[in-house]
């Protein structure tokens, strides 16, 4: 790891696809409620990404040639200085990309057919059952999901509530 190949002070920058034009998917891998979900993230399809994110790594380095770095910057760790071909940034990026490990967009909420939870968060065709969770956000936001995931819990959390007066069914409580 690149971390730990030197010690002490620095500062690094981040190439980020907040929009990507990948699409991914899960499903069903079959009837079997036991069996994994196939997921296929499809991370770097697309050329147009690609091309992203090495412009963005372009960028990064023409900032950090700017005077405002003179006293910080030291030695580029990776991709370091003798990547510099569109070739060989693309090679990097296939080899150190990661994922900012927030998906979203496998439940999409609405009334259309590709929908999978309605405008109150339940799974269509399934009684009981809300996905609370980033999953329902059409498009991944440009800042954090942790908020929003929040506020979707929030609100799936009044829905419910509303839900369980108007039903008014006593609550199942289990002894052990």
């Amino acid at each position: 790891m690149v971390a730990n190949r030197l010690s002490g002070p620095g500062f690094f920058g981040v190439a980020s696809l907040t929009h990507p034009q990948n699409i991914g998917s899960v499903s069903l891998r079959s009837r079997q409620p036991k069996d994994t979900a196939l997921i296929r993230l499809n991370y770097l399809q697309s050329e147009v990404d690609m091309q992203k994110l090495v412009t963005g790594i372009k960028l990064l380095r023409k900032l950090f040639e700017t005077s405002g770095f003179d006293e910080f910057r030291g030695e580029e760790l990776a991709p370091g200085i003798d990547v510099t071909s569109d070739e060989a940034l693309v090679a990097y990026v296939r080899d150190a990309c990661d994922s900012v490990y927030h998906p979203v967009g496998t439940c999409k909420m609405g009334t259309d057919p590709m929908a999978v939870v309605d405008p109150e968060l339940r799974v269509h065709g399934v009684e009981g059952l809300r996905v609370v969770d980033a999953s329902i956000m059409l498009t991944l936001t440009t800042g954090n999901t942790n908020a929003l995931t929040i506020a979707i819990g929030e609100k799936a959390a009044d829905l419910i509530k509303v839900a369980g007066y108007s039903q008014q069914r006593p609550l199942a409580i289990a002894k052990h």
